[in-house]
């Protein structure tokens, strides 16, 4: 289930809010400018490929396309293992932004956001179905689990893809990671 969970940033022992209703978080995010919301799931075997996946989001991706211009898009998916998992999922660990949108929509599996915005920290777990955008220039990381299983697909307006400047700041070892969180409060 898509959770929410929010921190004072002095504060990482334990959330001062944990919200479960996928209406309430899309609401809670939309008033910090992240875009949270659901798509209908469609079915794909688990063998399904990049081109696979994108002609089966074709309408969903488009309608996004109009409103943000994306320049690139892929698919990506780690599965539990891959031999490189702990390498990547150290990759994203790190508080970092982006000179551009951070867009995913999860096709299977879950993975999360953390958004550092000041005082406050907000969790994202995002679930099968669950699309967010992250503003450029937002302090975040993310979290895939120590056994990473997902599908995404990744949407870029910048063309380079992925690139990011991390912050150094080492915030992100002080939160739970995804197995801890998704223990607690998934």
């Amino acid at each position: 289930m898509s959770t929410l969970a929010i921190y004072d940033n002095s504060d990482s022992a334990a959330p001062r809010e944990v919200i479960k209703d996928h209406a309430e978080i899309g609401t809670r995010l939309k008033a910090l400018g992240v875009r949270f919301e659901r798509w209908q799931i469609k079915s794909l075997p688990e063998t399904a490929d990049q081109a696979d996946v994108l002609a089966a989001y074709e309408k969903d991706v488009g309608r996004l396309n109009e409103e943000y211009g994306f320049q690139s898009m892929d698919v990506v998916a780690l599965r539990p293992d891959h031999p490189k998992k702990a390498e990547l999922r150290s990759k994203f660990l790190e508080e970092h932004i982006h000179n551009d949108f951070e867009v995913r929509y999860f096709v299977q599996g879950r993975g999360l956001f953390y958004l550092n915005l000041g005082d406050t920290v907000w969790a994202v777990l995002c679930e099968e179905g669950d699309l967010i955008s992250v503003p450029a220039g937002t302090l975040h990381w993310y979290d895939m689990g120590a056994n990473p299983d997902f599908k995404c697909i990744r949407l870029f307006v910048v063309p380079d893809g992925w690139v990011a400047e991390f912050s150094g700041s080492g915030i992100a070892a002080r939160y739970p990671t995804f197995d801890q969180f998704v223990e607690s409060y998934a």
